[in-house]
């Protein structure tokens, strides 16, 4: 799908013609007064310690102070999202979702539905072509890779690969951060599983991915329980498969309590993008697409950064040198993204399909 120059996505070139006209056409002062008659933005499935959007949220609300952010369900999965916007199609209230941040191969889907808008920010020439629909349904926003957290008050020996996850000494220890059936973040921890298990990306790699689940979860390993910060802390997953930026977060959130350590595995390293969208059925599409446009900014794009996410801007802004250096300083070794694999979008489609459809037959474990 891309290719690697340091820790950024190349940059593609061509735009096609959009059914909506971008902010910088349309208007920034229009904008603004059309979102600020609506009054709202609904957001959904923004936890405040992913990328840094407990910030991102407070900083667009201190520069428009005339917007109420209600933020529905924080840990909804990609699957929930778009569930929701389905839900709430006929529904102008506050359970109907404006915007949508999900997985690469959940963008498409939404689309194919007719769940989104189209809308290009100003910014949208540096989003790289690869992850962007060319009528502005949906674009990519930032990506990491998948890492080890683990606890390391738990856990002596720390694992440094997938195969180590099925040794006896992690009994009751290994859980993914979401459920495999709905969540993105988990159906490509089961296709990273299935790369370091010598799977060619896409359904061979579900399928390897499904088995070595299976395997983990016979031999007593694998824990049912969505892991995240707390479950951590609590001991009850000492080992969570996770987006890199997470477990860099929950390192900061915990601090020290339990220290937590985060590997990136040196087999099956995948990086995942995900994407914004705008809903079809958005109650207050200015504020939407207000979001937007504050999302793709620099000062945007340097939120998530602060939260250890690699914006899809990343390439534009290096080059331009606004980049902190403490910001970069403080990321993963460029070695991890250097040799981690980017799917394309039908290796992502076909790898979601067979998990979802695979995991209560094959694995059998029932992850809440």
């Amino acid at each position: 799908m891309t290719h690697k120059t340091g820790m950024g996505l190349v940059l593609g070139t061509a735009l096609a013609v959009t059914m909506s006209l971008p902010a910088a056409a349309q208007g920034m002062d229009d904008l603004v007064a059309a979102a600020k008659a609506e009054g709202m933005l609904t957001t959904i499935a923004l936890p405040h310690s992913w990328c840094n959007y407990g910030e991102v949220i407070a900083r667009f609300k201190e520069k428009y102070p005339f917007l109420t952010v209600n933020e529905l369900n924080p840990d909804a999965g990609s699957a929930d999202e778009l569930e929701a916007v389905r839900a709430n199609k006929d529904n102008r209230g506050p359970q109907a979702p404006d915007v949508l941040d999900v997985g690469f191969s959940f963008g498409p889907v939404a689309k194919d539905e007719g769940l989104t808008q189209p809308y290009k920010v100003a910014t949208w020439d540096t989003i790289p072509d690869s992850v962007k629909d060319p009528e502005g349904h949906w674009y990519g926003d930032y990506y990491g890779v998948l890492a080890f957290v683990v606890n390391r008050d738990l856990v002596d020996n720390v694992p440094q690969d997938w195969a180590d996850l099925l040794k006896p000494e992690y009994a009751n220890a290994v859980a993914l951060a979401g459920d495999p059936r709905a969540s993105n973040q988990a159906i490509l921890g089961v296709m990273a599983a299935g790369l370091a298990m010598g799977g060619d990306p896409g359904r061979d790699s579900a399928e390897k991915g499904l088995e070595f689940f299976r395997k983990l979860n016979e031999t007593g390993n694998f824990v049912p329980v969505i892991g995240k910060a707390g479950t951590l802390a609590q001991g009850a997953t000492p080992i969570v498969i996770a987006w890199d930026y997470n477990g860099l977060s929950w390192r900061d959130e915990l601090a020290g309590n339990p220290p937590l350590e985060i590997v990136v595995p040196k087999s099956g390293v995948l990086a995942g993008v995900y994407l914004q969208a705008i809903s079809a059925y958005a109650p207050h599409p200015n504020a939407a697409k207000l979001w937007m446009e504050y999302l793709y900014s620099d000062e945007g794009q340097l939120l998530w950064l602060k939260g250890y996410c690699h914006p899809i801007r990343f390439n534009d802004m290096a080059a331009r040198g606004v980049i902190p250096q403490q910001m970069l300083d403080a990321l993963p070794p460029a070695a991890a993204y250097e040799k981690a694999l980017f799917p394309t979008l039908d290796q992502l489609v076909a790898n979601a399909d067979v998990v979802k459809a695979g995991w209560d037959k094959v694995v059998g474990a029932n992850v809440q």
